[in-house]
């Protein structure tokens, strides 16, 4: 078996490197509180992984008691609508950190001295290493190693990433911009061929979670490369000969075709540039090679042949996916394209070959998971904590190299634990081609500068309210700057590095920014713009239904669409709304009808609902909501309470948990009950069950379809949904706005943002109404 390579000869002694001082809250976050640990030695990097409990501040709501009020009382009393509490939360997180191994042992002393509460005496271990270090670390950590079996872990870690960190896998194009190709999660990621090049090749098929076959490998592989470089060039580090090999030009020293044939080459069906003979001009030219050549030389030698081999095995087991791991590959772009180029060429380009972000963690993550077995860790959902994970980082001679020589040393990978199982939405037409995001920022440098420079101009505005959501507490201020340096920092690598956490979108950037603010403990900034705006708006409420009843049934339908977009137009999120909100507090529902476009709209297809609303009534709607205030209770309840009285079931999902002011599925609960205290039809579809909340189990502005609340996905099935509505920028523009579903959709939205209106041909303010109909052939849900 395949394992990675390393210079065994030093003594354990001599690797150490004492050097360094570690800042426990930037590399061994959490420490005191690990539970359990797993570590993975090879040659030359140490990877571990450790679970914590993280205690970290929630934001809670409950309602106040007014029972003492009359049904259906009109409510213009100046009471509030529910509290808030912040309250101390305990949750999981997985903790992953690789480091070169000369650092062992001071990272060992490290970890002893910042124990404080692991339940745990063994660490299991998995690596060639394992058996090198086992005294030391029994030593060091008065914990007993317990060996896994090093393939075992690859499979069983490469399986778990695979299937909870979007865009973990990858393409590499060279010469395409960006040369990283993100891959969508798979709903079904078996079967799979890894290979794995560590000091030598193994080739694995592996069919299901449990089930794998090692069908084959080679002896040439890192280590050959490693050893053969060493002679050749004198050069010992692996990292320097990689280096080497970036700079050198390998057609010095191999022989091509067209030096075999010259222009004939095309006759015979063979590009001249194609490798005839690896280091083939050495033996005919006396001239001196230099060490960059010789280096790319091998490299191209020892890929080309991994890549051939993987190409076979993968033709004759019929398999087409093609993941590569190991020490070799470290993220290393000559190697990536080498290899992609042969599986490519091969194979007719019939297998494709895919990379990890994180493969260099796979086995850890293994070894963890074997022992953490007892916490059923697979029954959860995972999420990567973007606060806390450095990140793929570019090796690229020319890219970043302050960036790249500060990787080189630790990297961190965190995940969160989600206490609800996620799972794709089953109205999604295809889940394997779901593409969440409407604009891949890696790919667009214009809308990524634009974005980019817009999330660090909103800084302040965040800072601000985070401030302002807890003014009882007097280091708020201290917590806010330390947030806003992290988070700019996150931005300024991303400028330089957009492929950091896979795909650049938007929806990235959102995320990124909220992982942050609940690492400094500001779970919910905008709740006390919330609680304000739904008081407000429910004292309104009675009186926009009215104003409905008193129309006709087509004007009261384009009245319906109108309020339900100008409830749109509240979102704190954008900063054009948000400077009007702050300066005008008479700014109301009415003004913003006022601002809305007139139709025709950007996109309109407003007629066609119309007509289809002459038709029978849908079985059941599903409608994932926005924000909090004017949108949730004067434009969305008044067109779900439509929807009741046409005989239409309706499901309401909103967030699990806070983002920017959109509404939680806690302030709905508790907005829901007040309404229905007001309104009889309300009251009706919630006494009959006809009008369901459930919680997305998503704490993003935007919308990922394919990671949904395990309940929600149920209730949809188990009411026989017909009906999707999504609202809002975040759900139906930055994501969403090509999702192709198997029902009837309404994707509705005001463009709150001048730059974004200008690039889709329109203003700010312009409107989004796009209703789609899956085609026959598509069938219905």
């Amino acid at each position: 078996m395949a394992t990675d390579g390393g210079n065994d000869s030093d003594s354990v002694a001599h690797s150490m490197d004492k050097s360094i001082t570690l800042p426990p809250d930037e590399i061994f976050r959490n420490l005191e509180n690990a539970k359990r640990f797993a570590i993975d030695i090879g040659g030359s990097l140490t990877k571990l992984a450790y679970y914590s409990t993280v205690q970290h501040k929630v934001a809670k709501v409950r309602s106040f008691d007014h029972t003492a009020k009359t049904s259906f009382q009109n409510e213009t009393d100046g009471d509030s609508l529910y509290e808030i509490s912040v309250q101390e939360e305990i949750t999981a997180r997985l903790h992953f950190i690789k480091f070169e191994n000369r650092y062992i042992e001071t990272c060992l002393d490290f970890i002893k001295d910042h124990l404080v509460n692991t339940e745990t005496k063994v660490i299991k271990a998995t690596g060639g290493g394992a058996y090198k270090f086992k005294d030391l670390i029994e030593k060091k950590l008065k914990l007993k190693v317990d060996k896994e079996d090093e393939m075992s872990c690859l499979i069983k870690g490469c399986n778990f990433v695979l299937k909870n960190i979007p865009h973990e896998a990858f393409v590499y194009a060279k010469h395409a911009d960006p040369e990283f190709r993100f891959q969508n999660t798979h709903p079904d990621i078996f079967p799979y061929l890894l290979v794995n090049i560590g000091s030598g090749v193994s080739i694995v098929k592996v069919e299901s979670e449990d089930k794998f076959e090692r069908i084959g490998g080679s002896s040439i592989g890192g280590g050959t490369f490693w050893g053969l470089g060493a002679l050749l060039t004198k050069t010992k580090r692996f990292d320097e000969l990689l280096q080497l090999a970036s700079k050198g030009q390998h057609t010095s020293v191999d022989m091509l075709v067209k030096d075999i044939y010259g222009g004939a080459s095309v006759s015979l069906g063979l590009p001249g540039y194609l490798i005839a003979s690896s280091f083939g001009k050495s033996a005919t030219t006396d001239k001196e090679f230099s060490k960059e050549d010789m280096a790319k030389s091998l490299l191209h030698m020892i890929s080309n042949d991994i890549g051939q081999l993987a190409c076979l095995y993968a033709r004759l087991h019929n398999l087409t996916r093609v993941y590569f791991g190991g020490f070799f590959i470290r993220g290393h772009p000559v190697t990536m394209h080498t290899i992609t180029y042969s599986i490519n060429f091969f194979s007719k380009s019939e297998v494709q070959a895919l990379f990890l972000r994180h493969e260099g963690y796979l086995g850890t993550i293994g070894a963890f998971l074997k022992g953490a077995e007892e916490d059923n860790p697979n029954q959860y959902s995972w999420e990567e904590n973007y606060a806390g994970s450095s990140g793929l980082m570019s090796v690229s001679p020319d890219l970043n190299p302050m960036q790249r020589a500060r990787s080189g040393t630790f990297d961190m990978l965190e995940m969160d634990r989600l206490e609800r199982q996620l799972v794709n939405l089953p109205l999604l037409q295809d889940p394997s081609s779901y593409i969440p995001d409407t604009v891949d920022l890696t790919e667009d440098a214009l809308a990524r500068d634009y974005w980019l420079y817009c999330f660090e101009e909103a800084l302040d505005g965040v800072v601000k309210r985070a401030v302002a959501s807890q003014t009882d507490q007097p280091e708020a201020t201290e917590r806010a700057e330390k947030f806003r340096q992290k988070y700019r920092h996150k931005l300024q690598t991303l400028r330089q590095q957009p492929f950091a956490y896979g795909s650049l979108t938007v929806r990235s950037l959102l995320d990124t920014r909220e992982h942050c603010l609940n690492e400094f403990n500001f779970p919910d900034p905008y709740s006390k713009i919330k609680q304000k705006e739904n008081d407000m708006a429910l004292k309104y409420y009675q009186k926009v239904v009215q104003s409905l009843e008193e129309l006709s049934w087509e004007q009261r339908q384009f009245a319906l669409a109108r309020g339900l977009l100008a409830g749109n137009v509240f979102d704190w999120g954008a900063k054009a709304v948000s400077d009007i909100l702050e300066t005008d507090p008479q700014f109301g529902f009415e003004q913003a009808k006022q601002q809305l476009q007139e139709r025709p709209w950007l996109v309109d297809a407003y007629n066609q609902w119309i007509e289809r609303l002459k038709g029978p009534p849908h079985k059941c709607a599903l409608f994932f909501v926005d924000n909090s205030g004017v949108d949730i209770i004067l434009g969305v309840f008044p067109f779900v309470r439509e929807l009741l009285i046409r005989g239409t079931e309706v499901v309401l999902a909103s967030n699990s948990s806070p983002a920017l002011n959109d509404v939680t599925n806690s302030e709905l609960q508790i907005v829901t009950e007040r309404i229905a205290a007001m309104d009889p039809v309300i009251h009706a579809g919630v006494k009959e069950d006809r009008l369901t909340l459930v919680q997305s189990g998503s704490s993003s502005p935007c919308l990922d379809l394919s990671r949904l609340d395990k309940v929600l996905a149920t209730v949809v099935r188990e009411r026989g949904t017909d009906l999707v509505i999504i609202e809002g920028m975040g759900r139906a523009i930055h994501t969403n706005y090509y999702a192709m579903l198997n029902c009837e959709s309404l994707k509705l939205a005001v463009i709150k943002n001048s730059w974004l209106a200008e690039r889709l041909g329109g203003k700010i303010f312009s409107v989004v109404f796009k209703y789609e109909v899956p085609s026959k052939s598509q069938g219905r849900h």
